[in-house]
């Protein structure tokens, strides 16, 4: 593995138990329909290979962002060719299969630390890497740093963060038991989530 070597993600069975009954109860809780947004998003961005303002826009409401700040002004008056220019090198970042996840992650996060709103936190970069590549990508948020953290995983904030996140979630299904192992990133962001809300830890 090319990122997050150094730290300890074997769980316990108990563990993994909460982990599948997490996503169970993300099922069963959040509407089926909540993603539809994130799948819109997802066409366009295999269609025209790039994420324009409209489509981040978009993702900022599926992600309940704010939008009212001084970013979204800066984004908004930058030309939409500029703004594609980023994300279509994003796009091939994280789709490119002959990187590992977690540098395909990290290349995909340099790319778009230029643009208004992503020069740091990680929570809408991720939310357009995974519009990208939804069957690499995940989302990261503080629900998720906080499910690994239940889960005695160690995510730091230092530079580099959202590549870290994506290595241990790949190292993560490297190992999992049934059904963990057939997951998409993407479940296991859901799963972290819901298991954040765990208030027996």
């Amino acid at each position: 593995m090319d990122v997050a070597d150094d730290v300890e993600v074997a769980l316990s069975r108990e563990q993994w138990q909460r982990l599948v009954a997490a996503q169970a109860a993300y099922t069963a809780t959040v509407s089926p329909h909540y993603d539809e947004v994130l799948h819109q998003v997802t066409e366009r961005a295999v269609r025209d290979g790039s994420l324009g303002k409209a489509e981040i826009g978009a993702l900022l409401l599926w992600k309940r962002l704010r939008g009212d700040t001084p970013w979204a002004g800066e984004l908004m008056a930058l030309p939409d060719t500029d703004v594609r220019r980023a994300t279509g090198a994003a796009v091939t970042a994280v789709r490119n299969t002959f990187l590992g996840r977690g540098a395909a992650a990290r290349a995909g996060r340099a790319a778009l630390g230029g643009l208004p709103g992503f020069r740091s936190g990680d929570a809408l970069a991720s939310a357009v890497l995974t519009a990208a590549a939804p069957a690499r990508m995940a989302v990261y948020d503080r629900h998720a740093h906080t499910g690994l953290r239940r889960l005695g995983i160690t995510l730091t904030d230092t530079p580099g963060r959202y590549g870290r996140y994506i290595g241990i979630i790949d190292r993560l299904l490297a190992t999992a038991p049934d059904p963990v192992r057939t997951w998409t990133p993407r479940e296991v962001d859901t799963a972290l989530y819901f298991l954040s809300r765990d208030a027996d830890d």
